[in-house]
């Protein structure tokens, strides 16, 4: 099955018929789909599925058994500043503040310093940590930690932006909160995203469009467009048309084999 984002011109990321094996076993098979610039797709599946293997074969960490990637039509087959990624695990250096890691990938790129530290800032002040520039990790919650991340990915001004279930390990409140951050920094910035999730509100409630996998092996299995304008609010969550499409969702998370 083909999930296309893109149908005039060239795909911001085209995945054509995507298979991976690691030994004997078959993990991803025949993943094909393509995202335009500033689509907001996210990948629900069961547990097992291959979703953030899909991730990573994206980023250039792990090379497809065949099958391609490409990103505004470049072959992808290796990590590169065009595509950032954010973990469900804190990523951020220890040893470094909060505005040397979000300007980390700007210095990698031999960004002057002042500009570097100019844009960094800038990042600091959208994702809520003014005044925290100087902190170290350790003076941070789990909370700040991950606006240092996505501040960090946002900063490299990547093509495309992974995300490995990056609020996953947060408590409720915490990532409600920062679900919400994010996704206006997503309105104001329209960045591509390609979103790992178990959650199937968090999907909802972020995305332009939700790709439902199966498993035994990993195949594109259902997808929802989802309707919903921006901005959008957290009343949003309550309303019967998001509980329809949940109940979609879910739905169609059984059929792939998920267990609830």
């Amino acid at each position: 099955m083909t999930m296309d984002a893109s149908i005039n011109g060239v795909a911001k990321l085209d995945i054509q018929d995507l298979s991976i094996y690691f030994d004997d076993l078959h993990v991803l098979d025949n993943i094909s789909f393509r995202l335009s610039e500033g689509d907001f797709v996210s990948l629900l599946g069961p547990s097992g599925c291959g979703k953030s293997t899909l991730l990573n074969l994206v980023a250039g960490l792990l090379a497809p058994t065949s099958g391609t990637i490409s990103r505004d039509g470049i072959p992808v087959t290796a990590p590169g500043p065009d595509r950032s990624m954010v973990f469900q695990d804190d990523a951020v250096f220890p040893w470094y503040t909060v505005v040397q890691n979000v300007e980390y990938g700007l210095r990698v790129k031999g960004v002057e310093k002042n500009e570097r530290r100019r844009k960094a800032q800038g990042f600091i002040d959208l994702v809520g940590l003014t005044g925290r520039e100087d902190a170290y990790p350790y003076q941070l919650s789990g909370g700040m930690r991950k606006r240092v991340d996505v501040a960090r990915a946002l900063a490299a001004e990547p093509d495309v932006l992974l995300m490995d279930e990056p609020f996953a390990s947060l408590d409720a409140m915490t990532k409600t909160r920062l679900q919400a951050e994010f996704l206006k920094i997503w309105e104001d910035s329209r960045a591509t995203v390609l979103f790992v999730t178990h959650d199937v509100e968090e999907a909802l409630y972020l995305s332009e469009r939700v790709f439902v996998m199966s498993t035994g092996p990993g195949r594109l299995f259902h997808q929802s467009d989802v309707p919903f304008p921006h901005p959008r609010e957290e009343s949003l969550r309550t309303s019967t048309a998001f509980q329809d499409q949940r109940a979609e969702l879910i739905d169609a998370l059984h059929r792939a084999g998920a267990d609830f």
